[in-house]
């Protein structure tokens, strides 16, 4: 492949806080790196709240030999469904809107906007928490997923396109659909109670709250590529610059960096330290799964053992992020992606290493914020 390089080359890592190796988590990414040809990596684990490891591998860029920080921005896909689901509940603790709330229809909060009239009754029954839980009745992520459609359509365009020609197959809230397609609506959610773009919005609302400055919205091409951003590696002959990220905005267009997101999930954790920019409600709220799914709950997956996470995948893009029971919190991204266990693998990835009592964790005493 054009961009692999010498492995002991491409290994050379970038450690923004100075501190001494973990031999446990620098042996699994070398490993994982060299099993699957990954350019450019970055991780950034917590523990209390406190930033404990954060660590760049390989390659933002292999042509130029830029190595990869954990300040690199990545693209990190479907985890933007996390961002967008702490948005909207936000909007909830301002007053401005229920999870309980009709999306489509006269008297719903996206009215007549969107499509030809009149609609049908199953179309009026979609509500906010639906689309969050993917349990709105259709628009699945198949080949049919109409966000990898009409590249050249608005949001707007293809929401009135997709709900004139694609019907619902179920009735809302009784099947689990993974659909990010209902994450674009959301998105126009956002834009029609908040009043600002979605960007603009959730940077005020949610990333700012955090301490976060830099994510933003991703570019299409790689003339697009923000500053600090990585470049992507397709694998298989995959064309990591043919979709129009921008218009995924709320359910896979945010770039971000591996100490971003980390900033981002210890206040939504949970946990004591620091304070969770959400209530308690809200927190139960976000990961409580549905009827029709419990192992997925608002913009997060969950399970019995009280551990929380979503991953993200696009052409060239890897991403993950985890909130263990243990109060360890951790954030993987990738500049490439490939296909037989890869994402099994990435998702394993640190669980012997925050699990072991024995792994020697620099004692940094780093507060996030």
């Amino acid at each position: 492949m054009k961009y692999y390089i010498p492995f002991l080359l491409c290994l050379c890592s970038c450690f923004a806080l100075k501190a001494q190796s973990v031999p446990e988590v620098d042996s699994a990414v070398t490993a994982f790196m060299q099993r699957y040809q990954v350019p450019g990596m970055a991780i950034a684990i917590t523990h209390h709240g406190k930033l404990i490891y954060s660590k760049g591998y390989g390659f933002a860029d292999t042509i130029n030999h830029i190595r990869a920080t954990p300040n690199n921005l990545f693209r990190i896909a479907s985890v933007s469904k996390s961002i967008t689901a702490v948005a909207i509940l936000k909007l909830v603790e301002a007053g401005k809107c229920s999870l309980a709330d009709k999306v489509f229809g006269e008297k719903a909060i996206l009215g007549t906007r969107y499509g030809h009239q009149p609609y049908n009754k199953q179309l009026q029954e979609i509500t906010i928490k639906q689309l969050l839980q993917h349990t709105s009745g259709g628009w699945g992520n198949n080949s049919n997923d109409p966000m990898f459609s009409h590249p050249k359509m608005s949001a707007d365009e293809l929401i009135s396109w997709t709900i004139d020609h694609q019907p619902l197959q179920h009735p809302p809230g009784t099947v689990y659909d993974y659909s990010n397609f209902g994450y674009c609506i959301l998105g126009r959610i956002i834009e029609k109670l908040s009043k600002q773009s979605y960007e603009s919005y959730v940077q005020q609302a949610v990333l700012k709250p955090c301490g976060i400055s830099t994510m933003q919205i991703g570019g299409n091409t790689l003339q697009n590529k923000r500053k600090d951003e990585v470049i992507y590696y397709g694998q298989n002959a995959e064309q990591p610059y043919i979709y129009n990220i921008t218009r995924m905005d709320a359910h896979g267009g945010w770039i971000a960096s591996a100490n971003d997101l980390a900033k981002f999930l210890v206040q939504i954790d949970g946990f004591p330290n620091p304070k969770d920019i959400l209530t308690a409600a809200s927190i139960s709220a976000l990961t409580t799964g549905s009827a029709a799914n419990s192992g997925y709950a608002l913009g997060l997956a969950v399970n019995p053992y009280n551990n929380w996470w979503h991953s993200g995948s696009l052409p060239g893009t890897a991403s993950e992020i985890i909130r263990g029971h243990n109060e360890f919190n951790w954030v993987m991204l990738c500049n490439t992606r490939t296909d037989g266990a890869f994402f099994n693998d990435l998702d394993g990835l640190l669980w012997k290493a925050v699990n072991d009592p024995k792994t020697p964790w620099p004692t940094l005493d780093l507060f996030i914020q």
